[in-house]
Protein backbone atom coordinates (compact mmCIF):
# COMPACT_ATOMS: atom_id res chain seq x y z
CA UNK A 1 0.00 0.00 0.00
CA UNK A 2 1.50 3.26 -1.08
CA UNK A 3 0.68 6.62 0.53
CA UNK A 4 0.30 9.49 -1.86
CA UNK A 5 1.96 12.53 -0.33
CA UNK A 6 -0.24 15.20 -1.80
CA UNK A 7 0.05 18.81 -0.72
CA UNK A 8 -3.25 18.59 1.15
CA UNK A 9 -2.10 15.60 3.17
CA UNK A 10 1.13 17.36 4.13
CA UNK A 11 -0.83 20.41 5.34
CA UNK A 12 -3.18 18.18 7.37
CA UNK A 13 -0.29 16.28 8.97
CA UNK A 14 1.49 19.54 9.79
CA UNK A 15 -1.72 20.81 11.39
CA UNK A 16 -2.09 17.64 13.45
CA UNK A 17 1.53 17.97 14.61
CA UNK A 18 0.83 21.55 15.67
CA UNK A 19 -2.27 20.45 17.58
CA UNK A 20 -0.18 17.77 19.31
CA UNK A 21 2.45 20.35 20.17
CA UNK A 22 -0.30 22.55 21.63
CA UNK A 23 -1.16 19.73 24.03
CA UNK A 24 2.45 19.46 25.16
CA UNK A 25 2.98 23.21 25.48
CA UNK A 26 -0.45 24.71 26.14
CA UNK A 27 -0.99 28.35 25.38
CA UNK A 28 -3.67 28.40 22.66
CA UNK A 29 -1.26 29.79 20.09
CA UNK A 30 -0.48 26.67 18.10
CA UNK A 31 -4.14 25.64 18.14
CA UNK A 32 -5.19 28.27 15.61
CA UNK A 33 -2.18 27.68 13.37
CA UNK A 34 -2.87 23.93 13.42
CA UNK A 35 -6.55 24.37 12.64
CA UNK A 36 -5.72 26.75 9.79
CA UNK A 37 -3.24 24.22 8.40
CA UNK A 38 -5.81 21.41 8.58
CA UNK A 39 -8.39 23.63 6.87
CA UNK A 40 -5.89 24.50 4.15
CA UNK A 41 -5.13 20.82 3.69
CA UNK A 42 -8.80 19.95 3.35
CA UNK A 43 -9.23 22.66 0.71
CA UNK A 44 -6.16 21.37 -1.15
CA UNK A 45 -7.66 17.86 -1.20
CA UNK A 46 -10.54 19.25 -3.27
CA UNK A 47 -8.85 22.01 -5.33
CA UNK A 48 -5.24 22.50 -6.38
CA UNK A 49 -4.63 26.26 -6.45
CA UNK A 50 -1.20 27.81 -7.06
CA UNK A 51 1.17 28.21 -4.13
CA UNK A 52 0.38 31.90 -3.59
CA UNK A 53 -3.34 31.10 -3.33
CA UNK A 54 -2.57 28.28 -0.88
CA UNK A 55 -0.66 30.68 1.36
CA UNK A 56 -3.48 33.22 1.08
CA UNK A 57 -6.04 30.56 2.11
CA UNK A 58 -3.89 29.60 5.10
CA UNK A 59 -3.52 33.23 6.21
CA UNK A 60 -7.27 33.86 5.80
CA UNK A 61 -8.15 30.76 7.83
CA UNK A 62 -5.63 31.73 10.50
CA UNK A 63 -7.04 35.27 10.71
CA UNK A 64 -10.60 33.90 10.92
CA UNK A 65 -9.59 31.55 13.74
CA UNK A 66 -7.88 34.30 15.71
CA UNK A 67 -10.82 36.65 15.20
CA UNK A 68 -13.19 33.94 16.44
CA UNK A 69 -11.01 33.28 19.48
CA UNK A 70 -10.91 36.96 20.36
CA UNK A 71 -14.67 37.22 20.01
CA UNK A 72 -15.31 34.12 22.15
CA UNK A 73 -12.87 34.81 24.96
CA UNK A 74 -14.42 35.71 28.25
CA UNK A 75 -14.35 39.34 29.32
CA UNK A 76 -11.75 40.24 31.88
CA UNK A 77 -13.02 40.00 35.41
CA UNK A 78 -12.35 42.91 37.72
CA UNK A 79 -9.19 42.53 39.72
CA UNK A 80 -9.80 41.12 43.18
CA UNK A 81 -9.50 43.71 45.86
CA UNK A 82 -7.38 41.63 48.20
CA UNK A 83 -5.01 43.47 50.52
CA UNK A 84 -6.38 46.90 49.70
CA UNK A 85 -7.16 49.11 52.70
CA UNK A 86 -10.84 49.46 51.88
CA UNK A 87 -11.44 45.80 51.00
CA UNK A 88 -12.44 44.77 54.51
CA UNK A 89 -13.10 48.09 56.20
CA UNK A 90 -15.82 49.91 54.26
CA UNK A 91 -19.18 49.22 55.89
CA UNK A 92 -17.74 48.08 59.22
CA UNK A 93 -18.76 49.78 62.41
CA UNK A 94 -16.69 51.13 65.25
CA UNK A 95 -16.49 53.69 68.03
CA UNK A 96 -15.23 57.25 67.80
CA UNK A 97 -12.40 57.94 70.24
CA UNK A 98 -11.20 61.23 71.59
CA UNK A 99 -8.95 63.26 69.31
CA UNK A 100 -5.22 62.70 69.77
CA UNK A 101 -2.71 65.40 70.76
CA UNK A 102 -2.52 66.74 67.20
CA UNK A 103 -6.31 67.13 67.03
CA UNK A 104 -6.93 64.24 64.61
CA UNK A 105 -9.87 61.96 65.25
CA UNK A 106 -9.28 58.30 66.02
CA UNK A 107 -11.70 55.38 65.74
CA UNK A 108 -11.57 51.91 67.20
CA UNK A 109 -12.37 49.14 64.73
CA UNK A 110 -12.19 45.75 66.39
CA UNK A 111 -8.97 45.84 68.38
CA UNK A 112 -7.21 48.53 66.28
CA UNK A 113 -7.19 52.32 66.44
CA UNK A 114 -7.24 54.21 63.13
CA UNK A 115 -6.89 57.87 62.18
CA UNK A 116 -10.22 59.14 60.92
CA UNK A 117 -12.06 62.14 59.62
CA UNK A 118 -15.71 63.02 59.27
CA UNK A 119 -17.20 64.05 55.92
CA UNK A 120 -17.57 67.82 55.42
CA UNK A 121 -21.35 67.65 55.73
CA UNK A 122 -21.20 66.10 59.22
CA UNK A 123 -20.80 68.18 62.36
CA UNK A 124 -18.35 67.10 65.06
CA UNK A 125 -19.35 64.03 67.05
CA UNK A 126 -18.67 63.22 70.68
CA UNK A 127 -16.23 60.48 71.71
CA UNK A 128 -17.98 57.15 72.22
CA UNK A 129 -20.31 57.71 69.24
CA UNK A 130 -20.90 54.62 67.09
CA UNK A 131 -19.66 55.17 63.56
CA UNK A 132 -19.74 53.42 60.18
CA UNK A 133 -16.78 53.51 57.75
CA UNK A 134 -17.72 55.04 54.40
CA UNK A 135 -14.37 55.15 52.62
CA UNK A 136 -10.62 54.95 53.03
CA UNK A 137 -8.48 57.94 52.08
CA UNK A 138 -4.87 56.76 52.18
CA UNK A 139 -4.39 55.70 55.80
CA UNK A 140 -7.31 57.73 57.11
CA UNK A 141 -10.83 56.34 57.46
CA UNK A 142 -13.77 58.49 56.40
CA UNK A 143 -16.47 57.75 58.98
CA UNK A 144 -20.06 58.83 59.59
CA UNK A 145 -21.96 58.55 62.89
CA UNK A 146 -24.61 55.79 62.90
Amino acid sequence: MEILWSDGLIWILAGLLLLGAEMLVPGVFLLWIGLAAIGTGLILMVVTPPFAATVAVFILLLAAGIATALRLRSPRLPRPRVNTPDAGLVGRGGILLAADASGLLRVRIGDSDWPARLPRDVAAAAPGTRIRIEAVDGNTLVVRPD
